[in-house]
C-alpha cells in the first residue's frame, strides 16, 4: 500500500533537483563548452581525435534533459521539445558508437538498453517511422552485444519491449512472449552475463497477458495495478531502484505507451485515471498523431554530417536525410 504522503514528499524532491540541484544555466554552459570542443574537431576535420564528437554528445543530451524539465516539470508546460531532442541524441550515440567498434571495442557507451528501448517507444508514438525502424534494426542487430548491452534489472523495460514487439509483430531472438526469460536462458547457454534479467515482471507479467483485452474496467485496474507498483518504487527517489531515479522517476512512459498502443488498435482507453501519478505534469504530456520533428541542434548536426562525410558505412548515410 503506497503512503501518499511519502509519495507526494518524493514528488518534490524530483522536481526541486532540476531547481536546486542540477541548475539549467550551469548544465547550459556545459553545453557550450562541449560545442566549442566539437566545433574545432569538426573545422579541423580532425578523424583522430573524433571519437571525442561522440562522448561530448552526452553534454547535449543533459542540456535537452534540463530544457524538458523546466518546460513541462517546473512550468508545467506541454512543450516535448526537449524530451524529444534528448531521444534524437540518443539515437545518434547509438548510430556513431558503431563506427568505433573495431578502434575500440571496449569503449564505454554513451547510453544503455534502457534509454535505447525507452527512445524507440517513444519514436513509435511520435510516428516517426523512419527513425523508428534503422534504431530497431540496429538493436536487433547488436542485441547482446557490446553495443546492445541487455543484462537488464529493470521489470517495466521488458515489459515495454516486449509490448512493442507484440504491437509490432516483430521478435527478438525469435520471439516476443516472455522475452525476458528467453534472453536470460540464452546468454546462460552462451556463458554471457545475464544475472540481472529477472525471472518475473511482477505486474507486468499480468498486463502483458491482458494488454489487448477489449473490457475497459479490466484495463482500468491493470493500469491502477502499474501504477501503484511504480510510484512505490518513485517514493524511494533518489535510491538505486526501478524508479529511483530523477531522470524519468515521476515519468509513466510504461502506462503512456500501454495507452497509445490500446488507442492505435482501437482499444476502449481510460479518459480519466485517478492517481496521483498520472496527473503529475509529464505524465499530461500530450503527443499528436504524428509529432513533428524538433529542430536541428547546430552542434549535433555538426557531428552528423562530419561522420556522413568521413565514414562511409555510417548507417544514416543509408537513409538520406533524417527527422525531416
Amino acid at each position: 500500500m503506497i503512503n501518499q504522503k511519502k509519495l507526494e514528499m518524493a514528488f518534490n524532491r524530483y522536481s526541486k533537483n532540476f531547481v536546486d540541484g542540477i541548475k539549467f544555466e550551469e548544465v547550459k554552459e556545459k553545453y557550450h563548452v562541449s560545442r566549442r570542443k566539437i566545433e574545432k574537431i569538426v573545422e579541423q576535420n580532425d578523424t583522430e581525435k573524433d571519437h571525442i564528437l561522440l562522448i561530448n554528445l552526452n553534454k547535449i543530451f543533459s542540456y535537452y534533459l534540463s530544457q524538458w524539465k523546466n518546460d513541462v516539470l517546473i512550468s508545467g508546460g506541454n512543450n516535448a521539445e526537449g524530451l524529444k531532442n534528448m531521444q534524437k541524441v540518443l539515437f545518434y550515440q547509438c548510430m556513431g558508437q558503431e563506427l568505433y567498434t573495431t578502434k575500440y571495442p571496449e569503449m564505454i557507451l554513451g547510453y544503455t538498453f534502457r534509454e535505447v528501448v525507452l527512445t524507440l517507444v517513444h519514436f513509435a508514438m511520435y510516428g516517426w517511422e523512419k527513425e523508428e525502424k534503422i534504431l530497431y534494426d540496429f538493436m536487433a542487430h547488436h542485441f547482446g552485444g557490446h553495443l546492445i548491452d541487455a543484462n537488464e534489472q529493470n521489470r517495466h523495460i521488458w515489459f515495454l519491449l516486449e509490448l512493442y514487439l507484440q504491437y509490432k509483430n516483430k521478435t527478438i531472438m525469435g520471439t516476443n512472449k516472455k522475452l525476458h526469460l528467453a534472453v536470460k536462458n540464452k546468454f546462460k547457454e552462451a556463458n554471457q552475463r545475464c544475472g540481472s534479467i529477472p525471472d518475473d515482471l511482477n505486474i507486468y507479467d499480468e498486463v502483458l497477458e491482458r494488454w489487448s483485452t477489449s473490457d475497459l474496467e479490466e484495463i482500468e485496474q491493470l493500469i491502477l495495478k502499474m501504477s501503484e507498483y511504480h510510484s512505490v518504487l518513485a517514493s524511494e527517489i533518489g535510491e538505486l531502484g526501478e524508479f529511483g531515479d530523477f531522470r524519468y522517476g515521476f515519468y509513466p512512459f510504461e502506462i503512456l505507451f500501454l495507452i497509445h498502443v490500446r488507442k492505435q488498435l482501437g482499444l476502449p482507453v481510460p479518459t480519466q485515471i485517478d492517481h496521483f501519478l498520472m496527473n503529475t505534469p509529464e505524465a499530461k504530456m500530450v503527443f499528436e498523431e504524428r509529432e513533428p520533428y524538433p529542430e536541428w541542434d547546430t552542434a549535433l548536426q555538426m557531428v552528423d554530417q562530419f561522420y556522413r562525410k568521413n565514414y562511409p558505412e555510417y548507417i544514416p548515410n543509408k537513409h538520406e536525410e533524417l527527422f525531416q
